[in-house]
């Protein structure tokens, strides 16, 4: 385990997770890329392939928190591949409990404000949660974000408001669709599903 690893880690998270989070970048024998922001996930996991090993990356923009939990996250697809190769679902109960499991060493740590600690607490006692993405955590997660006022998250503006995205594109805001709110492209009027969490900028007051 590199000094520099752990060095590098801790400009991304807490400082007390980045040797645990080294050691099982070296244990696993990972590739581990700290990535530009891509507006449709957070971190991502790709199992070995022909001659490449386990890769994850992890968005460069996250607050320290976020960082952690996406990192963790993504291990716990490492380690239910390591085990059960793609036979159990990506989300699943293996994979939760291997989530569970892997961010034990950072809630023993107290690395956590109260609220993130409860809101994981609560994610990890919920079976209907997909994944960590879970609705409550991520809101949790997004108040340490460092603020940018020009964007507000898209369940925060009234229906028929027009509003764009960070790529440009144009949309009216309409109804809510059990988690997701369907929303009228401005320029073509094809209709796209968006999270409630996603980051825009408003265009008019609505209606």
């Amino acid at each position: 385990m590199g000094v520099e690893k752990v060095e590098l880690l801790a400009q991304y998270m807490p400082a007390e997770a980045a040797p645990v989070i080294a050691k099982w970048i070296d244990y696993f024998q990972c590739e581990f890329k700290i990535s530009k922001n891509r507006a449709t996930k957070l971190g991502d996991y790709r199992h070995p392939f022909e001659t490449a090993g386990h890769k994850i990356s992890v968005n460069n923009n996250l607050n320290p928190y976020a960082f952690l939990v996406t990192t963790v996250h993504e291990f716990a697809h490492l380690l239910t591949w390591n085990e059960y190769k793609n036979k159990v679902k990506p989300h699943g109960g293996e994979w939760k409990h291997n989530f569970k499991r892997m961010m034990s060493p950072f809630l023993d740590q107290n690395l956590f404000p109260d609220d993130i600690r409860k809101a994981i607490l609560s994610y990890l006692q919920n079976p209907s949660a997909s994944s960590c993405t879970d609705l409550n955590l991520s809101r949790t997660l997004r108040t340490y974000d460092v603020a940018h006022h020009k964007y507000v998250r898209l369940e925060e503006i009234k229906h028929g408001v027009l509003f764009m995205i960070k790529d440009g594109r144009k949309f009216k805001k309409g109804e809510q669709l059990r988690k997701r709110f369907r929303c009228t492209n401005i320029d073509n009027g094809h209709i796209y599903l968006f999270n409630p969490l996603a980051e825009v900028e408003v265009l008019s007051s609505g209606t």
